[in-house]
């Protein structure tokens, strides 16, 4: 049997043994990996939003002095059957965010939240390192707000397979 999944008594239709995810009641240290996966949230949630805004004023200040920030955004690749990638993110994050938030106050959330976390992380990564690359291979220029949000992305997800390990299987 996988080390940390506890075994149920047998389906009484098909005589197979039933098995779970192990739950556990938080301890502090993968309370503590939620918050800090919650304040990533934030802060991407609030990068994409910066970055969404940016979209739809066509308002070069606001990349601070980075031409590379609106060679970005008014890419071909800013953009997914128009819908800008930014709305994607804030869409994204904001769902992160409402799942580790409800993780600890609904029952169904304390129990999946930590896969769903993982999952919706491990797609936000790969999506995240198809548009680094095409910021660097493609266009060729960097967008540091956007490397903001891959690196939050990133360590959200590294921080949902810590929690997954150690304290979920």
């Amino acid at each position: 049997m996988p080390s940390g999944v506890k075994s149920v008594p047998a389906n009484p239709q098909t005589g197979h043994p039933a098995y779970q995810m192990k739950i556990t009641l938080p301890n502090k240290t993968d309370r503590t990996l939620r918050v800090v996966s919650l304040a990533l949230a934030c802060l991407g949630f609030i990068d994409s939003a910066y970055l969404w805004f940016y979209k739809i004023t066509s308002d070069d200040r606001m990349c601070l002095g980075s031409g590379d920030c609106a060679l970005v955004n008014y890419s071909e690749f800013s953009e997914i059957y128009g819908i800008p990638v930014a709305l994607l993110g804030v869409l994204a994050y904001l769902l992160l965010a409402g799942i580790l938030l409800a993780e600890p106050r609904w029952k169904p959330a304390t129990t999946h939240a930590p896969l769903v976390v993982f999952g919706l992380s491990l797609v936000g990564i790969l999506f995240s390192a198809y548009l680094t690359y095409i910021e660097f291979m493609v266009i060729e220029a960097i967008c540091p707000f956007c490397l903001v949000s891959a690196a939050s992305i990133t360590l959200i997800f590294i921080l949902a397979i810590i929690r997954l390990v150690k304290y979920h299987f």
